[in-house]
């Protein structure tokens, strides 16, 4: 993850693998901003850019007055998303990385 990506997107990323491994589940309602902002130390603009990206995927609703909720199937699309971009712009380098060190994938496994 590059160091200048900006804070919001870093913050996405933090909330999505929340999601993802079920800290937010499907149905249940996100930390207000200003409750995420005080846990993250981040401004509360900041928090609240990186809800309207969830937002503007349809990843969760807006109940007014009440909250933001994470919709059901939220973490399957965000694990097909993350698997995407995985084997776009990771996987590529990584394999690259280990075929210049001679790891065999296979060896892995047994180092785990």
């Amino acid at each position: 993850m590059s160091p200048n990506r900006p804070v919001y997107l870093k913050l996405r990323d933090q909330i999505a693998a929340a999601i993802m491994l079920g800290k937010y589940p499907e149905g249940e309602m996100l930390p207000s901003v200003r409750a995420l902002a005080a846990e993250q130390g981040a401004n509360p603009l900041t928090v609240a850019k990186a809800y309207q990206q969830f937002q503007n995927d349809g990843l969760v609703e807006v109940q007014r007055g009440v909250g933001m909720y994470v919709v059901k199937g939220a973490a399957e699309r965000l694990r097909a998303r993350e698997r995407d971009l995985f084997l776009r712009e990771e996987w590529p380098e990584i394999r690259s990385r280990m075929e210049r060190l001679g790891l065999d994938p296979a060896e892995l496994t047994l180092r785990g």
